[in-house]
């Protein structure tokens, strides 16, 4: 009767450890992790509420961790790996480094884990050569948003300012794309000069200080370009310490809470609106039809809009 007994806790132990893509135990949920670059960022808040609201409607288990600073891709990376000792069935990322994550994604694939990225994109070459793959990839098209950035500001300044961009993490593709669309759009009008343009790393207070730093070595700079709305708050501080408020234009991107203030109060010319949500919910719904053997498109698109005065609500 022992033996019979062992062997029957024997068999139940092997099962449940070969069973790490089913439901999570005691509940019956599929498991989702959803790994972000911070939640030290209005913008990662609000993804995660978004995919919280839909991961509660759809009865998943959502496991939701971020390193403190959106740079730590070496933290970003260890969560990665231990998530895959959780027994989830898809992994949900936004990257913190679209080369850098690949390694770690690398193991989720030897899991057999199917994944999902979201807002960021990881190079095509390096996960090609690693044979890393996603499911599917959500979010806005940052080189559109760049342009509609770049565009809106030599419409609103007739075609002449001398501008410096707050660029984010050099080799980045959001900012990089960012950067590249904005650019695109103001290089045929022939009075726009980019007179600098700098990293500052996604961070409100590097915006603060690379601005004080661009200001110093270029007094006559009339706008600013930051590829996110923290480093356009950072910007913000950084002309009021000046003296400038009111005389230079500062363009940001995500359409912040804070960013939406300023654009009220007059700090703040315009912010290109992502939904940050909006991607939170269609990750674990897109998630859910992994689970289920659903085939996804290779993008699926969220839209953008670009926010000023005249549309703050």
């Amino acid at each position: 009767m022992k033996n019979t007994l062992a062997l029957v806790l024997l068999v139940a132990a092997v099962s449940a450890s070969c069973n790490r893509s089913g439901p999570a135990a005691g509940n019956g949920k599929p498991t989702v992790a959803l790994v972000l670059k911070t939640l030290n960022h209005p913008f990662f808040v609000d993804m995660r509420r978004g995919a919280q609201e839909a991961a509660d409607r759809l009865g998943v288990n959502l496991q939701v961790q971020a390193a403190e600073r959106e740079i730590d891709v070496e933290k970003q990376m260890q969560i990665v790996e231990n998530m895959i000792q959780t027994g989830i069935q898809v992994l949900i990322i936004t990257p913190s480094g679209s080369r850098e994550i690949v390694p770690a994604l690398v193991k989720v694939m030897n899991a057999k884990v199917p994944i999902v990225a979201v807002d960021t994109r990881l190079d095509a070459k390096t996960a090609a050569d690693a044979g890393v793959r996603t499911e599917t990839f959500i979010g806005s098209d940052n080189y559109a948003g760049g342009k509609l950035a770049g565009e809106h500001l030599v419409k609103v300044t007739g075609g002449k300012a001398r501008v410096a961009i707050l660029e984010g993490i050099p080799g980045h593709e959001t900012g990089d794309s960012r950067l590249r669309g904005f650019r695109d759009a103001v290089k045929d009008a022939a009075g726009m000069t980019i007179v600098a343009s700098q990293p500052a790393n996604w961070e409100r207070d590097q915006g603060f200080n690379v601005f004080q730093n661009m200001l110093q070595a270029h007094p006559d700079i009339t706008s600013v370009f930051a590829c996110s709305d923290l480093m356009a708050l950072g910007a913000i501080e950084a002309i009021a310490a000046a003296g400038k408020t009111g005389t230079i234009r500062v363009i940001g991107f995500d359409a912040l809470a804070d960013a939406r203030k300023a654009i009220d109060a007059g700090t703040m010319e315009a912010s290109v609106a992502q939904f940050p949500s909006e991607m939170g919910r269609v990750a674990v719904e897109s998630a859910v039809k992994v689970i289920r053997g659903e085939k996804l498109p290779a993008d699926i698109g969220v839209k953008l809009a670009l926010v000023t005065k005249d549309n703050t609500k």
